[in-house]
C-alpha cells in the first residue's frame, strides 16, 4: 500500500493523542477497556475535527487547479462546512458554503450559533437553502459553483463531508497507519474501533487502512444518517476508489464493511433520549464532549454494544472522536439542565 505518493498540506498538529477513559470504562461495568483517539483536538483551526484529515489531501489539488474559491455543502450545523471555511481562510481562498435544512430541529437560534456562526466569522459566504437531507451530490451545490463562475471566480468543489471527492478517503487511511504506530508504543492492539458514519469517507478510509493490517472488520461504523442503505453503498464506492488509489493490492470484502443501523433514530441530526444519556455519561465521567448529530450516536452505540455483551469482556476498544462539539450550541434546550 502506498499513501506517501500523495501530497498532503498540513492543517493539523500531527498525530492525535490516544486517551484512556477509565471512568467511562468503569461506568460500563469495567469489563471492557475504552480509549479515545482525539481527532476532535487535531488542529488549531476553528476547533478542528475529522474533516481536516481529509482536507489535507484535497488542498494540494485545489491549489493546483488554480481555483480561488472553495465551494462545499452541508446542513445548517455542518462541521464540514466549518472546516472548509477554516481551510479557505488558512490558505487564502474565498469560500462559499451551502447549508441545507437537513435536520427537523427548530431551536430558536439553530442557524445563528455553533458551527454556522464560526463559518460566518471566518468570512465564508454561507447560504441557507430549504432542501432536505441527502448524502449525495446536490443541485444547490452545483448552483453555488456556477454562481462563483458567473461572478468571474474559479470554484473548487468539495462534496458533503469531503466524502465522494476522489481523495476523500486518504486522510483516514493515514489514521489507520497512525493507530498501528501508536499501538506499538502502547504495547497492545485494539480489538475494535468504533466510528460514526454518515457520508462515509471517514469509515471508508479506515476500512482500507485497516484492511492493509487485515482487521478492517474490527472497524464498527455506527450509522447516524438514518439512510443506511445509501450510506453503505457510498462507503463501498469510496472503499473501492481509495483501495485502488493507494494500491491496496486486493479487493475489500463485503464482510469487512461493518455498519450498525440501530442508533440513528429518530432521524439524522435529532438525538434520542438514549443519545442524550450517552452524551451526559461521557461528559460526567471523562469531561469528553460529544454532539447530538454524530459523536453522541456513536457513543450511544458503543455504550449499548458493551452493555449487550456484543463487545466481549476483556476487549480493548478505540472510540474515534471525530469532533463536532460546536453543534451543541444549536441544541441548548436539551441540555439546559445538564
Amino acid at each position: 500500500m502506498n499513501l506517501s505518493k500523495f501530497e498532503r498540506y498540513p492543517l493539523t498538529f500531527g498525530p492525535t493523542p490516544i486517551e484512556h477513559l477509565p471512568r467511562l470504562s468503569e461506568a460500563l461495568g469495567g469489563k471492557v477497556d475504552i480509549y479515545a483517539k482525539r481527532d476532535d483536538c487535531n488542529s488549531g483551526l476553528a476547533f478542528g475535527g475529522n474533516k481536516l484529515r481529509k482536507l489535507e489531501y484535497i488542498v494540494p489539488d485545489a491549489i493546483a487547479s488554480g481555483a480561488d474559491t472553495l465551494v462545499s455543502i452541508g446542513g445548517v450545523q455542518s462541521n464540514h462546512t466549518r472546516m472548509v471555511a477554516a481551510t479557505a481562510a488558512k490558505i487564502g481562498m474565498k469560500c462559499v458554503v451551502v447549508q441545507e435544512k437537513w435536520v427537523p430541529h427548530y431551536d430558536a437560534v439553530y442557524d445563528r450559533v455553533g458551527n454556522i456562526l464560526l463559518t460566518r466569522l471566518m468570512g465564508a459566504d454561507s447560504r441557507l437553502v430549504e432542501d432536505g437531507f441527502d448524502i449525495g451530490i446536490r443541485q444547490s451545490w452545483e448552483d453555488a459553483m456556477q454562481s462563483v463562475r458567473d461572478a468571474g471566480g474559479t470554484p473548487y468543489g468539495i462534496p458533503a463531508g469531503a466524502s465522494v471527492h476522489k481523495y476523500g478517503g486518504l486522510g483516514y487511511v493515514r489514521f489507520a497507519e497512525e493507530v498501528k504506530q501508536q499501538e506499538e508504543e502502547l504495547g497492545f492492539t485494539f480489538d475494535y474501533i468504533i466510528v460514526c458514519v454518515v457520508t462515509g469517507s471517514t469509515q471508508a478510509g479506515m476500512i482500507v487502512g485497516f484492511a492493509d493490517q487485515n482487521r478492517a472488520d474490527r472497524v464498527i461504523g455506527i450509522d447516524a444518517s438514518g439512510t443506511v442503505d445509501q450510506t453503505r453503498a457510498q462507503v463501498r464506492q469510496i472503499v473501492d476508489n481509495t483501495a485502488s488509489l493507494v494500491e491496496l493490492g486486493r479487493a475489500v470484502r463485503d464482510d469487512e464493511i461493518v455498519i450498525n443501523p440501530d442508533y440513528a433514530y429518530p432521524a439524522y441530526g435529532v438525538p434520542s433520549e438514549e443519545t442524550n444519556d450517552a452524551i451526559r455519561l461521557a461528559a460526567k465521567t471523562e469531561a469528553m464532549i460529544t454532539d447530538p448529530v454524530y459523536e453522541g450516536k456513536s457513543m450511544q452505540g458503543m455504550i449499548d454494544l458493551v452493555k449487550l455483551g456484543k463487545i466481549p469482556a476483556g476487549s480493548k476498544v478505540l472510540y474515534a472522536h471525530l469532533g463536532g462539539a460546536p453543534a451543541l450550541n444549536g441544541y441548548s434546550y436539551y441540555y439546559k439542565d445538564g
